[in-house]
């Protein structure tokens, strides 16, 4: 006999909402809220979070008192704990109490887990001026600053706006996805987004906040229906809306925090003044073997991550990229060496089904920070990286029905002769790139000899 979570009996009361956040996923729940969970402050300090698209999600956790159980899976089992940090949920369409919140005086941080292309920015940096939604949210906004944004910088602007206009001082804006320098981009496309509005009052709402760049890791596999059914017979609790997630967990954070935070140093947080090294390691070495995985590892039959970890040829290849990547690093070789071999444990776990299909989507937005870095180099040095190109290779092929279904609003067209294609998906991803005729020959070769092979 199970019954519903709830906080009489599950958890602790919900502390007044002091953090906003965007974006409702399983990352968010295993890695910020589980963060603030274990702040020792964390009675004070509760989260009101609001969807990024799904309104069923958060109907879910609204019905169960915004509690979930979070599910640690290990080599030796499943460790359960419920999660007391979620005070209250919104949907994304629920602009009243976006705005509302804004105007609390006690509000202090906003953070943001919306993926990478939710950004709506261009691969050099900046706000994409010609996104049709940035266009939209600038015509909406010159109208009326307080009216219902679609772009991530947009629902910013109109929170800043309005907390402005209250009288209430700067707060903290924390991005917490995979972007190099994530403080400074997201601040960037907000003051971007204010001043194409040629609004005044938008302008000076831009600055009314601190930008913090963070790095953030936690393997999270997107639940599905039998998690749900697993907790529950583990746990004698009905929840709807578990979050499957690792032992590991990294949070690094830069920038100041004006109206306070949680004490999330005190669980296991670091504050430093560069990340930059931590997040070329996090950025080249996981995200960017991952990258390799998911469109290489289904050339070869593969699923999931760790199915493709434990092909001695796929790993073969994830140890070339590591070598390419780790010569570019800014950090300790002892450190990296350590870093690698944990990187094997995670990506191995069994219990962690982390799917390819899943990492391959939106690879014209993730794969200018996780592989193009480490090839400029390689290329300045006069080398053609095997592992970069066996990357690059795999992508094409995946782009042109090879592997996982394409999910990326940005792919460049990949049909046609391969040589033609390569030089194609090279050129959107750096148009010196795609006059690198040397690297456009190795791809089409390695895209040719995988296609054959697989």
């Amino acid at each position: 006999m199970t019954r519903p979570l709830n906080r009489t009996t599950d958890g602790r009361p919900a502390a007044p909402t002091r953090l906003l956040h965007l974006g409702l996923g399983g990352f968010f729940r295993a890695h910020q809220a589980w963060y603030t969970e274990h702040a020792p402050d964390a009675a004070a300090w509760g989260i009101t979070a609001f969807s990024g698209r799904s309104r069923e999600l958060a109907d879910r956790l609204a019905a169960q008192d915004n509690l979930y159980t979070l599910v640690t899976r290990t080599q030796n089992g499943d460790r359960h704990e419920v999660i007391s940090a979620l005070s209250a949920v919104h949907t994304a369409t629920d602009h009243t109490a976006w705005l509302e919140h804004w105007r609390r005086p006690e509000l202090a941080a906003v953070t943001l887990t919306v993926t990478e292309a939710a950004y709506t920015t261009l691969p050099e940096g900046g706000l994409d001026l010609a996104h049709k939604d940035v266009r939209t949210d600038i015509a909406t906004l010159a109208t009326n600053p307080s009216a219902p944004a679609i772009t991530v910088a947009g629902r910013l602007l109109t929170g800043l706006a309005a907390r402005h206009k209250a009288g209430y001082g700067p707060i903290a804006i924390v991005p917490c996805d995979n972007l190099p320098d994530n403080g400074r981009t997201t601040a960037r496309a907000i003051r971007e987004l204010a001043e194409a509005t040629g609004t005044r009052t938008l302008r000076t709402a831009a600055e009314h906040a601190s930008y913090i760049t963070t790095v953030v890791d936690r393997i999270t596999p997107s639940p599905t229906e039998q998690d749900a059914k697993t907790t529950t017979a583990a746990t004698g609790r009905t929840d709807t809306a578990p979050v499957i997630t690792e032992p590991f967990t990294e949070w690094i954070l830069s920038g100041e925090f004006p109206a306070g935070r949680p004490r999330w140093e005190e669980a296991g947080a670091r504050f430093t003044t560069d990340t930059g090294p931590y997040a070329q390691r996090k950025l080249w070495l996981l995200n960017g073997g991952h990258s390799l995985l998911a469109y290489a590892g289904p050339l070869r039959g593969h699923t999931t991550v760790a199915e493709a970890v434990a092909d001695p040829v796929c790993r073969t290849w994830l140890q070339q990229w590591w070598d390419e990547a780790s010569r570019h690093l800014n950090s300790p070789q002892h450190e990296t060496a350590a870093y690698r071999t944990s990187l094997l444990q995670r990506f191995a776990n069994p219990g962690i089904r982390h799917t390819l299909a899943k990492i391959a989507q939106d690879g014209t937005q993730k794969l200018p920070v996780r592989l193009l870095p480490v090839l400029r180099a390689e290329r300045e040095k006069g080398t053609l990286p095997p592992g970069a190109t066996r990357i690059l290779a795999s992508w094409l092929l995946h782009l042109r029905g090879h592997g996982a279904p394409v999910h990326d609003t940005a792919a460049p067209p990949a049909a046609g002769p391969l040589r033609d294609a390569a030089r194609t998906v090279l050129t959107a991803l750096d148009p010196r790139l795609g006059e690198d005729t040397a690297l456009t020959d190795a791809i089409t070769a390695r895209a040719s000899e995988a296609a054959r092979t697989a």
